[in-house]
């Protein structure tokens, strides 16, 4: 029988708590402890029966894990990876993969010349509806790709702000804090992004950052996007609030965020709402869609990271989101964040 991984988790907040969590139910792996300084952590650790250590040196020196997932500020994320690279140890990183292009840059020249393993936390990779939506796409269901619509539009509390108020600071915004989420979907689905447009405002809460962006892309394969970026705005058309993945947020399953639509057809993201000309049938506007709804089993994508995380440790698996990966969303979500500053198109090479 092959014998269960070892797994700590460094980082005691609320996306490290979470990990702790699908750890004690993943089949192949165990939990086998925490790395955080702060003195709550401590609560934490006995709430999930493990030992705590301070940092990643301390956990090295007592123990002998056979992976880490590191859940830490995005600031400590690449000098940690190094560590636990040096130690020889796989790391799962919560994205984003580093807090500046050139930092991520140099995290993947080390991966790549030391063949280290290291999956970055892009959780919705791993999710049954991005699975399913990006199948029918390269069955080309909907023929050649021509454009695509998509939307991450809610309204966050005050609290949000106020528990963290570097959040309405310089660094901060939806930009650089949840658009990097759809950016990676979004090459999913579509492909590499080649340059892009953007449109800010923080008119609606008169913060030091963008609270709403308008975004225009262009892919490499010539489709183009439009998307609809506001953490002010009451409306439920998000992957939080669409998705039905995170029980936290209101749900409205009748919702989408994304509409992929190409030259035979279009698909609502999602509802997996399939709408496409009948074979053999003319294109034109004045051609009735054959309708559909794509079948699909939901489930956790933290659960499906983790397990993949594991074949990842074991040699099973490459990581389907590698370091690699994680640099191109981060170049991309930049790029947003120049052309919003700058009014103008920022290619990307």
């Amino acid at each position: 029988m092959t014998r269960s991984i070892r797994v700590a988790v460094a980082g005691a907040g609320t996306i490290g708590q979470a990990h702790a969590a699908v750890l004690q139910r993943c089949a192949g792996a165990t939990l086998a402890a925490l790395v955080d300084p702060a003195a709550s952590a401590a609560r934490i650790a006995a709430q999930v029966g493990v030992p705590l250590y301070p940092s990643l040196d301390a956990l090295f020196a007592q123990d002998r894990v056979d992976a880490v997932v590191l859940a830490t500020p995005n600031a400590l994320h690449v000098a940690q990876a190094r560590r636990c690279m040096a130690a020889g140890l796989p790391v799962l990183l919560e994205k984003p993969i580093a807090t500046t292009v050139q930092e991520a840059q140099s995290l993947v020249d080390a991966v790549e010349r030391s063949g280290a393993k290291l999956l970055i936390g892009h959780h919705r990779a791993h999710s049954p509806i991005m699975a399913k939506a990006r199948e029918v796409i390269e069955a080309g269901q909907l023929g050649r790709l021509v454009a695509v619509m998509g939307s991450a539009v809610f309204h966050k509390p005050a609290a949000y702000f106020a528990e963290a108020p570097w959040r309405s600071q310089a660094g901060g915004g939806p930009i650089l804090i949840n658009m990097i989420h759809e950016v990676h979907n979004l090459r999913m689905l579509c492909g590499e992004i080649s340059a892009v447009q953007a449109i800010a405002s923080n008119a609606a809460r008169g913060q030091a950052v963008e609270d709403t962006v308008a975004i225009g892309l262009r892919f490499a394969n010539g489709a183009l996007g439009s998307f609809m970026l506001s953490d002010s705005a009451a409306c439920a058309r998000s992957w939080e609030q669409t998705s039905q993945e995170n029980p936290i947020y209101a749900n409205a399953p009748d919702e989408d965020c994304y509409v992929i639509a190409g030259t035979r057809g279009s698909l609502s993201v999602p509802t997996m709402r399939l709408r496409t000309f009948a074979e053999g049938a003319e294109p034109s506007w004045r051609t009735p869609f054959e309708h559909a709804r794509v079948a699909l089993q939901r489930d956790d994508p933290l659960a499906r990271q983790m397990a993949h995380f594991v074949q990842v440790v074991r040699g099973e698996a490459a990581p389907l989101v590698s370091a690699r990966d994680g640099l191109q969303n981060l170049r991309v979500t930049e790029a947003i964040a120049q052309a919003a500053r700058t009014a103008g198109l920022v290619s990307l090479h």
